[in-house]
């Protein structure tokens, strides 16, 4: 089954995270792929993640879909205008990838070039309904595209510890209408505030992916805290990691606690390796995934 086909299937969803490097190799991205084979049902691709130049998401997209994995092609918003949007659209399905994670993205303020000039010419609700577009044989101009339209399998992100949540939820609530699938959440270690997330969500009906995060250090946790909106790592989880002899195998417990908590409250879990790829099997195994 495709990924899509598992959505609309009602299946417990379960997805994993690569994140490309800085240059053109990709053994070691290929080699973390290669862990979690058939143990999710896909894998995303970040796009330039925090806004640091990296390898394209949808090279890397393609080369897992060459290898035999079913990739989420994250795209974001800040870098292109609406012509390289579209056209990137184009090229992934063109390429057989269907499945795209639509974002906003960071200010590239953020990151590893902060003199870059950022785009956001659309936003995601409105890249989200391009896309749908397009499925119908028209791009955004309303001119026909030629041949077979694309076809799509749309995601988009929110986030649950927002404050305050009802502009958050209201923001959902317009990208379900343009055409979003499957929503895969920020990092959650607070699980009332995932909870209370829930609680205000149920009218959603589509499935929502809670976001772990493998927590590495105590001053990781600290870090997301003070500069990442919507996180909130609890003082007794920073204790935990801090205190810790052996901090991947800490990380793995907390992830795996989390994951059992939140597994009820949701449709799916995404999970965050933030280069701590080959421990990811170790968390799935733990977490009874």
């Amino acid at each position: 089954m495709t990924f899509k086909e598992k959505i609309q299937a009602g299946k417990f969803l379960l997805t994993s995270e690569v994140g490309p490097d800085k240059g053109i190799h990709t053994d070691r991205l290929l080699q973390g792929a290669e862990l979690i084979r058939n143990k999710v049902d896909a894998i995303n691709v970040t796009d330039l993640q925090s806004s640091v130049m990296r390898l394209g998401s949808l090279t890397v997209s393609f080369l897992l879909k060459q290898k035999g994995f079913e990739p989420i092609c994250q795209l974001t918003c800040r870098d292109r205008n609406r012509l390289a949007l579209q056209s990137d659209l184009l090229s992934a399905a063109a390429l057989g990838i269907q499945n795209i994670l639509i974002a906003t993205g960071d200010h590239p303020s953020l990151g590893d070039h902060p003199q870059a000039k950022p785009v956001f010419d659309l936003d995601s609700i409105q890249l989200l309904q391009v896309a749908r577009k397009l499925e119908t044989g028209f791009d955004m101009q309303g001119h026909k595209l030629e041949g077979q339209p694309p076809k799509f399998c749309l995601g988009a992100v929110v986030n649950p510890g927002s404050d305050p949540l009802a502009p958050q939820i209201m923001k959902m609530d317009k990208k379900i209408a343009a055409g979003t699938e499957f929503f895969q959440t920020q990092a959650v270690f607070d699980l009332k505030t995932f909870e209370n997330f829930i609680s205000k969500t149920k009218h959603v009906k589509v499935p929502i992916m809670a976001g772990i995060v493998l927590l590495k250090s105590a001053g990781m946790a600290r870090y997301m805290n003070k500069h990442v909106a919507g996180i909130c790592v609890p003082e007794n989880l920073i204790q935990e990691i801090q205190e810790s002899k052996d901090k991947v195998v800490t990380s793995i417990e907390i992830a795996s606690r989390l994951i059992k908590q939140l597994k009820p409250m949701c449709r799916g879990i995404h999970i965050m390796s933030i280069g701590w790829d080959k421990i990811v099997p170790q968390v799935l195994e733990a977490s009874g995934l």
